[in-house]
């Protein structure tokens, strides 16, 4: 399925919806953010004997990722860490993992912020030891979800930290979300409406102090 916003495609078709499907128990879902893992986590979602729904990010049709090292082959079950850092954990999946990237980056630039980047890959099942792993090493966590804040992945990754990993936070968890609003369509408004990497700064350097 495509999934995502970005692309003035308005209310109908922009809508980031895996966390429906990423609730009911026996199908997994996951959300490739590179070329990368697109094309190494088909072959054992097809082989998979429980039904598998690939969510892709309707950005991402046009990128291009020729200059990376292919990793080979990915289970469906792994987060990937992205960038690595001591300051605070940014965890992420899809679409949104270029603006996290970005925010990392400007962050390092300009506050002396060195974020770790989690890409999720997996909505379900959640690569709980990877995300508790990297939160643990960098007792801050800030969620970056495009999809609605209310009843979404953000509020069940925010849960698992909190149950797992309540006495390593050093900040509350911060999520950064799609505002509680159809997306528009004009451009100027769905790009307000979406998480944007100055959004993500903004909000490690609430959780940094």
């Amino acid at each position: 399925m495509t999934t995502g916003a970005g692309r003035q495609l308005a209310a109908q078709h922009s809508h980031s919806l895996e966390a429906f499907y990423a609730h009911i128990p026996g199908i997994r879902v996951i959300a490739p953010a590179t070329v990368a893992d697109a094309r190494w986590m088909l072959a054992p979602a097809l082989a998979d004997p429980d039904p598998v729904i690939v969510f892709e990010h309707g950005s991402l049709y046009n990128g291009s990722d020729s200059t990376a090292a292919d990793p080979g082959p990915v289970d469906l079950d792994s987060a990937a860490v992205r960038r690595p850092g001591p300051d605070v954990s940014l965890i992420t999946y899809g679409g949104s993992l270029s603006k996290a990237l970005a925010a990392a980056e400007q962050l390092a630039a300009e506050s002396r912020v060195d974020a770790e980047v989690v890409d999720l890959r997996s909505l379900r099942p959640l690569d709980d030891a990877t995300v508790i792993g990297s939160v643990r090493r960098t007792h801050r966590a800030v969620i970056v979800v495009e999809g609605w804040r209310t009843g979404g992945l953000s509020g069940e990754v925010a849960a698992r930290i909190t149950e797992q990993a309540f006495y390593d936070l050093d900040a509350p968890v911060e999520r950064v979300c799609g505002a509680e609003v159809p997306v528009p369509y004009a451009a100027q408004l769905e790009q307000a409406a979406l998480p944007q990497a100055p959004d993500i700064v903004a909000a490690v350097l609430r959780v940094v102090g």
